[in-house]
């Protein structure tokens, strides 16, 4: 065994570890670290795999911000842990079947060879002056345009709906409204009076 699979099996136990723990730690800001370690530990086998634009984007951007914006999320909303793990066990059917299903497609997928499926072919290799974020980037604005757009808009909803689920009103305090200022009228405000002149 190489450095480079030894390395891949390392981050990839680290990562079903992390993974395992996001699912069943008890702790939501637990689970939501374990979750930044799952994330590392991709970055790092996207990194073995020569896609260094992804595996940078994925801990700046996921780490660095939406993972951020979750423990925000988490430890500003009243979470009911003991509400939460009602009828826990009763998903438990469902969710080892699908965990079944998934330990099956990666055993077809990573060990095809050994069931007499014909493996996949190796990538051609790199020519000089290749560039995979150049390649990324002329795929995402050109043939997948439209669902990277798509992709924005639902990060854009997910945004405003954490806003508004932390958001607390409260009594007793004054504040402005906007619309109402706006649909002030001068006669609302200012009242002109006619008054005599004074004589001396």
């Amino acid at each position: 065994m190489d450095f480079k699979t030894f390395v891949f099996y390392v981050l990839a136990v680290i990562m079903v570890f992390a993974g395992l723990r996001v699912i069943t730690a008890r702790n939501p800001v637990h689970a939501a670290l374990f979750l930044v370690l799952s994330f590392f530990s991709a970055g790092g086998i996207w990194l073995l795999l020569a896609a260094e634009f992804l595996a940078v984007v994925l801990v700046m951007v996921y780490v660095g911000a939406v993972m951020v914006l979750f423990l925000f999320v988490v430890m500003m909303l009243d979470i009911n842990l003991d509400r939460l793990r009602q009828g826990f066990w009763s998903y438990l059917p469902v969710g080892a079947l699908i965990g079944v299903l998934l330990v099956v497609e990666m055993a077809l997928v990573l060990g095809g060879r050994y069931f007499g499926l014909e493996a996949m072919p190796e990538p051609p290799a790199a020519q000089a002056g290749y560039s995979n974020t150049r390649e990324l980037g002329r795929l995402l604005y050109t043939d997948y345009v439209y669902p990277f757009e798509l992709a924005s808009l639902l990060l854009l909803v997910a945004m405003i709906v954490a806003v508004t689920l932390t958001l607390r009103k409260r009594k007793g305090v004054r504040y402005l409204n906007p619309s109402e200022q706006i649909s002030i009228k001068r006669g609302d405000r200012v009242e002109l009076i006619s008054m005599p002149a004074e004589k001396e």
